[in-house]
């Protein structure tokens, strides 16, 4: 297994003073079959007068937190140590269709799964949507195989272009523009695989900042970044970058995963005052050495 230190920096200026600040955040990576958490903390300014920990409804690590110091800058830093085995070669799997139908049965597994073969609060059913992700899934193809070329033809389609879009851009626009971020091709690919009636969650994580010698740099790699898993029965999840147009590997470092982007939200709260604000976000992953 190789290890890494993941730095993670959420700063929030704000215009006024802030007089109460209540966060949520989820900046702590969970141990996932392939990782293991090895220390994580939150450094949190100003002085926080109450935090709780606990786990969500998908299991990821959620930090609460107060603070009635007057503040006119909020800077939420995790640091953490993982380790991360690399994913083993893609098993085969039966006809797509097949996996389809057998998320209709009634086991403990398809129940757990077939949450994320409905539509969720960020992603409606989307025909057009469907429609691209038919392309990738002709009758009788092995499900891994008509993800993976799903995940490619997003990448090789559309362009990665930071900033192009808002946490609520429609897919509609996503599809007519052919660019956006990383969130938006996750949710393009998870859209399309729900309206073929497949198991599909959005799995937000890290990728390694700077790769190994003779290594391309990955794009999505100086923020939190943003991929998807898919159920194979009988086998579990398997991840796919559609930003990358890759399987997830070993630089793929999960923090966490729900039905969309709204379900995963590294930083969110209320606050009491402060008037307009600047977001600042920083990500370094750095692989330790001798690892690798």
């Amino acid at each position: 297994m190789t290890r890494f230190h993941i730095e993670h920096l959420t700063r929030y200026r704000y215009a006024q003073s802030v007089d109460l600040n209540y966060g949520e955040a989820r900046m702590l990576p969970r141990d996932t079959p392939g990782q293991r958490v090895l220390e994580s903390h939150l450094e949190l300014h100003p002085s926080i007068d109450d935090r709780q920990e606990r786990n969500d409804a998908w299991g990821n690590r959620v930090v609460w937190f107060m603070s009635r110091q007057p503040h006119q800058v909020l800077s939420v830093t995790a640091h953490s140590v993982v380790e991360r085995a690399a994913p083993p070669p893609a098993p085969a799997s039966p006809p797509w269709e097949i996996v389809a139908t057998r998320q209709r049965i009634l086991s403990v597994e398809a129940v757990a799964a077939r949450e994320f073969c409905l539509e969720s609060p960020m992603i409606a059913r989307h025909a057009e949507a469907t429609e691209y992700a038919r392309a990738s899934f002709p009758p009788g193809r092995p499900l891994l195989e008509s993800v993976a070329d799903l995940s490619a033809r997003i990448h090789a389609d559309f362009q990665y272009r930071p900033n192009a879009t808002e946490i609520d851009t429609p897919l509609s626009e996503v599809l007519k523009e052919r660019h956006g971020v990383c969130q938006d091709f996750a949710h393009l690919a998870l859209a399309g695989l729900r309206g073929l009636g497949l198991a599909a969650r959005y799995v937000s994580g890290y990728l390694e900042t700077t790769p190994p010698a003779g290594m391309p740099r990955q794009l999505g790699a100086d923020a939190t970044h943003a991929w998807i898993g898919v159920w194979l029965p009988d086998l579990g999840w398997f991840d796919f970058d559609p930003t990358n147009g890759i399987a997830a590997s070993e630089g793929h470092l999960t923090l966490a995963w729900g039905r969309d982007f709204g379900d995963v939200t590294p930083l969110k709260g209320v606050t009491h005052g402060g008037g307009t604000h600047t977001l600042e976000v920083a990500v370094t992953v750095t692989r330790l050495a001798g690892e690798g």
